[in-house]
């Protein structure tokens, strides 16, 4: 994920950004390690974090009529820094945010479930807003394989221009995203029969 000279419009707010991408990503790999021993496997199959990059946020200013600056884009808009935790199972999406809402030096700003409450098109994800530092805001996205798939061919196929057929591709998006959540639910399920083993 890339740094495109994000120093003109982040200016000297950049390094602290990148600071706090470094120390949440080890606060990551720390809960990570213990939930491992807890239960012998990682509830993480990846995390990935980046620094919004400069032409990015630039548009995201455009769009909702702010001033393109450093103010801007770092403490009214609040997706500058995010980061996407990929679990193997819905049950390790909790675990992790349950302890991350217990992380030192950064305080919640807002949760919303995506994952009991999916969007009307089939979204699922759980999203958190923190703060760090008192001042820098973080966007925290869990969710598990199968959330994090749908959301990326999702994601592909909103850029296509012009779709043909949208009504009929948005309900076959709609109950691929069941079938999945379905999937996910049945997954959990056992894994949980072999761990009571």
């Amino acid at each position: 994920m890339g740094n495109m000279n994000m120093s003109e419009l982040y200016g000297l707010y950049l390094e602290d950004l990148k600071n706090i991408q470094d120390d949440l990503t080890r606060k990551v790999n720390r809960i990570r390690e213990e939930v491992r021993e807890e239960i012998g496997m990682d509830p993480v199959e990846h995390c990935l974090s980046r620094i919004k990059d400069e032409e990015s946020m630039r548009d995201k200013c455009r769009r909702k009529n702010l001033p393109e600056t450093a103010e801007s884009a770092l403490f009214q808009i609040r997706d500058a820094l995010g980061f996407r935790i990929v679990c193997a199972f819905v049950d390790d999406v909790y675990t992790i945010r349950d302890h991350i809402v217990q992380l030192e030096g950064y305080e919640v700003l807002e949760e919303k479930d995506y994952i009991r409450h999916a969007k009307p098109n089939g979204y699922r994800s759980y999203h958190m807003i923190l703060r760090a530092r008192e001042r820098f805001f973080v966007e925290v996205q869990l969710r598990t394989i199968s959330m994090d798939t749908w959301a990326s061919l999702e994601h592909h196929m909103r850029y296509k221009k012009e779709i043909s057929n949208e009504q009929l591709i948005m309900q076959e998006l709609k109950r691929c995203a069941d079938e999945l959540a379905s999937t996910d639910i049945s997954m959990q399920t056992i894994r949980d029969m072999i761990l009571k083993k």
